[in-house]
């Protein structure tokens, strides 16, 4: 086989192959002779039938089939061979035919190529990194939600803005008066909190044990079936009918004692590691700080792409080879829409390739140990959302492993940690123009962005 690659221009390049008899004569001949031991024909058992005839039924689509997966395995192969960077797969030139009665075929293949093009990462590309100030307020909040969480729930005299309330629930007519065979549920219970409208909410906080409330709880819930249905101790089907006002008549208030400042709620909260209020502060302060970093390595994320794109500068890319092959890959593309959609994409493919080039000269590898450390701080993370804050180290371990024995999770792990560590070796090899913040400052950023991007 005779194959030569010759570029148009300097993106655009044209692979020619020479198909020749002697290719692909014995892989016809052994797959027609596999045929022949499998396939049965009128007076022949399989393993019987003359060659000749097998030759004559099935020749030509073998021999399509067999040429066919030969250039598909060649063309490659000498891509790959020749360190030719193609982007997509290769066109096939429309010319191009297998004429089943001849021996041998030419093909053509247009092929898109990537540029030649250096992304420098050194101490003289200037890249700002925004540190978040974590403010007094914020441990403050952060401190009021711990002592929330790890608090005890006991008996109240006034109904706040966490509280549970017990009594009964009483259907009244639309005058006030109680509903002859209403529905009355005795143990009724009610968290105000969760209530879907404030109004109703308001109903109930001051209030005390003895006190009644004329309340809608169709509104408390927006009229959700399931919800009513709880509330009132009913089957779903029938709780949406009642629509009207009810009393509820408090027996029980349950109000959240915050956790006290002591030994037994740092050990709770973090562990041996606090023994006192100073301690517990600055670990609160550093768990916010912890907490604020992944929201300031984004931001440098982005910030160290515009730098390095603008650094770049523009790049050529075979952009009509793209949409042709874009269009061949995705039955949502055609001719009418592909140059809206490209745009997007071109952007992306652009940054994907001034990435590999950084991967190449920062010399970044993803070992396993790296992917089991990314699956740990997504098991961390997955932890903390349920409030679980000091979970055993083989807990998290198990976790991390189970993230990783599934496929598609791995590979976005594995985008993640390769991006990760990318970003990680840019951090530590430009200049960073650091920045102290408060946190309506740092969010500022992302409206600007936002607001220029709509207008």
């Amino acid at each position: 086989m005779k194959i030569d690659y010759a570029k148009t221009n300097d993106v655009i390049g044209e692979i020619t192959m020479v198909v020749e008899e002697s290719d692909y004569a014995d892989k016809v001949k052994k797959q027609l002779k596999e045929i022949g031991k499998k396939h049965a024909e009128p007076g022949f058992r399989p393993g019987h039938v003359p060659a000749g005839l097998i030759a004559k039924k099935y020749g030509k689509a073998v021999k399509y089939d067999e040429i066919n997966k030969l250039v598909g395995e060649a063309i490659f192969d000498y891509i790959k061979e020749n360190g030719i960077n193609v982007l997509g797969n290769p066109i096939p030139d429309k010319a191009n035919a297998i004429n089943e009665d001849a021996s041998e075929f030419t093909l053509k293949f247009k092929v898109g190529v990537a540029t030649e093009f250096e992304v420098k990462i050194d101490k003289d590309l200037h890249i700002p990194y925004y540190n978040i100030q974590v403010t007094d307020e914020m441990v403050a909040r952060q401190d009021e939600a711990l002592r929330r969480r790890f608090g005890k729930q006991e008996p109240g005299d006034e109904v706040d803005a966490t509280a549970l309330v017990k009594g009964v629930i009483t259907e009244l007519n639309e005058d006030g008066t109680v509903k002859v065979e209403g529905v009355v549920v005795e143990n009724g219970i009610v968290a105000p909190q969760y209530f879907k409208s404030e109004d109703q909410r308001a109903l109930f906080v001051g209030k005390h044990v003895g006190d009644s409330v004329v309340f809608n709880p169709a509104a408390t819930c927006e009229s959700n079936p399931t919800e009513l249905a709880s509330m009132l101790n009913l089957p779903k089907e029938e709780a949406e009918k009642h629509q009207g006002d009810f009393r509820f008549d408090i027996k029980e208030i349950i109000v959240l004692k915050p956790a006290e400042l002591n030994e037994e709620f740092f050990k709770e909260a973090f562990g041996e590691t606090v023994k006192d209020e100073e301690g517990y502060r600055e670990t609160v302060k550093k768990m916010i700080q912890d907490s604020l970093t992944g929201d300031q390595n984004y931001r440098f994320t982005i910030d160290a792409e515009k730098a390095i794109r603008k650094e770049v500068g523009e790049i050529q890319l075979p952009d009509e080879v793209l949409k042709e092959f874009l269009i061949s890959q995705n039955e949502a593309l055609n001719e009418e829409n592909i140059d809206k959609e490209y745009d997007q994409i071109r952007s992306q493919l652009v940054w994907d390739l001034e990435k590999d080039k950084m991967i190449n000269a920062l010399d970044i590898k993803v070992e396993d140990a790296d992917l089991q450390n990314t699956a740990r701080l997504m098991a961390r993370n997955q932890f903390a959302q349920y409030g679980m804050t000091n979970v055993p180290e083989d807990a998290v371990e198990h976790y991390a492993g189970e993230i990783l024995k599934d496929e598609k999770a791995r590979n976005t792990i594995y985008r993640q940690t390769s991006d990760m560590k990318l970003f990680n070796a840019i951090r530590a090899a430009v200049s960073l123009d650091e920045k102290e913040v408060s946190v309506d400052e740092f969010n500022e950023l992302f409206r600007a962005e936002a607001e220029a991007e709509n207008a």
